[in-house]
């Protein structure tokens, strides 16, 4: 074994471990003893940030506070996307935010990189049109021909602004030199399949304007799904997943489907190199992977978030609990809403 083989084995493992870590910027939505990101020097404090990434904080400041707020909303689309799943998104004080459960190249990682990456374009488009930022507004190129044959050009989200900045802030860690590790391209993968479930769901909303809501005048511009919207998308790609190996293809290394029987994934598809664990036990040794006991369970359900599947054979207790449910709402002139409180019992089944 050659010194020379040796060294590129330590190389290929660093560039493995470095494209396994390169979510550590979610880090950001556990900053709220940090305030506002204002300035260069708190750049230089902000945990989970590559040198790289902290370049583009100082050269971008008032974009940051937007990223932060992507990172939360990454992590709460998470967790109401897998909650009635094995693994819910579970979040940890330390970096990765979501544990060794990402470290790993398997579906769940995929689905993490894609709604991170995602959630980033979203949060800082969405500063631009709001006049949060001022290096973007809202996009007046994009102009169109509606239904009814008028032409429109209004006031559109900033997405190819936010998209860049995705592109840039999130992908930096597997785009630096060298890096062609077949877990760097399931994470560029992902992250471009995540950013274009916001791209391919781009729609044109409209406001009338005129006397009694007339229409005389119509307004019109291109907006945004709703984040919600990112998510149910994202968590369909998730769960037809492809799973995939390297290959090289003349001088390129590219992803390929491990399976040839199946077809190719396409630019929106999730890949994944790797099977998922059980999820059902908890295991020290693997910071994330928190197991299922004491996860409440659908008694009645067949599907993943049943007794069955979700406490893996395991059992569930059944057990009585007071509910406070509000109840007998009625409406008050003018204006408010007005209810009781109702208790009721009722069962709650947890697993073993």
């Amino acid at each position: 074994m050659t010194e020379e083989y040796v060294l590129r084995c330590v190389l290929m493992l660093c560039f493995a471990l470095l494209s396994a870590n390169a979510s550590n910027w979610l880090y950001l939505a556990k900053l709220s003893s940090v305030g506002s990101i204002t300035d260069e020097e708190t750049c230089e404090r902000l945990r989970g940030l590559i040198q790289r990434q902290v370049q583009i904080c100082k050269r971008s400041v008032e974009v940051m506070d937007a990223v932060r707020r992507g990172a939360q909303l990454a992590i709460d689309e998470c967790q109401f996307q897998f909650r009635n799943r094995r693994w819910n998104c579970s979040t940890l004080e330390t970096m990765p935010v979501f544990g060794k459960v990402v470290t790993q190249g398997t579906r769940e990682a995929a689905f993490v990189y894609a709604i991170s990456a995602a959630s980033v374009a979203f949060a800082v488009t969405r500063a631009c049109s709001s006049g949060e930022l001022e290096k973007c507004g809202c996009d007046r190129n994009v102009h169109g021909v509606s239904p009814e044959g008028f032409q429109w050009s209004g006031c559109s989200d900033n997405i190819a602004y936010g998209v860049a900045f995705s592109q840039s802030f999130v992908d930096v860690r597997e785009r630096s030199k060298g890096q062609s590790s077949s877990r760097a391209l399931m994470n560029l993968h992902n992250n471009e399949a995540g950013r274009k479930a916001i791209l391919s769901h781009m729609r044109v909303e409209c406001k009338c304007h005129g006397v009694s809501g007339s229409c005389e005048v119509k307004t019109c511009w291109k907006a945004m799904p709703p984040f919600r919207k990112v998510g149910n998308v994202i968590k369909e790609k998730f769960d037809g997943a492809t799973e995939v190996e390297q290959r090289k293809v003349g001088t390129a290394k590219v992803l390929v489907p491990r399976n040839s029987q199946f077809k190719p994934h396409t630019d929106e598809d999730l890949v994944y190199l790797d099977p998922s664990p059980d999820f059902c036990d908890y295991d020290p040794r693997t910071p994330g992977m928190l197991g299922t006991a004491g996860r409440q369970c659908n008694r009645t359900s067949k599907a993943i978030d049943g007794c069955e599947l979700m406490c893996c054979g395991r059992g569930f207790q059944t057990q009585e609990v007071e509910v406070v449910d509000r109840c007998s709402c009625k409406f008050h002139w003018c204006c408010y809403v007005k209810c009781k409180q109702c208790r009721k019992m009722v069962e709650m089944h947890t697993c073993r």
